[in-house]
């Protein structure tokens, strides 16, 4: 993936991350128009918002430490062993920042 397709397609991840963000910091009810009997329900939801947060703040990270990547000229290159990331990964993520192999390595830690 050359750097002007990679900088756009990152570019647009973190406008859509920070839209999804700033969704789901907003409580779209307010609690004193649920019922009581929803108590349970609304911890469920929360635990949920914020698990979904969680991720979104996770890849927005992953997005900019891609960018940066970019301006610094070492996009496209395993952060690990410095091997080149197959374009394949790239192009499904675009913000990985390992080759599968390094990546691979990291999960199976986990």
């Amino acid at each position: 993936m050359d750097v002007a397709t990679a900088r756009m397609r990152l570019e647009s991840m973190l406008e859509e991350l920070d839209r999804s963000i700033g969704v789901l910091k907003r409580d779209p009810v307010a609690p004193q128009e649920r019922s009581p009997a929803d108590a349970g329900a609304d911890l469920n939801d929360a635990d949920r918002t914020q698990a979904m947060l969680d991720v979104a703040s996770r890849q927005r990270t992953a997005v900019l430490a891609a960018l940066r990547r970019l301006d610094d000229g070492g996009y496209g290159r395993c952060v690990d062993c410095g091997r080149p990331v197959p374009e394949g990964r790239l192009e499904a993520r675009p913000e990985a920042a390992r080759c599968v192999q390094c990546q691979s390595k990291i999960e199976r830690r986990r």
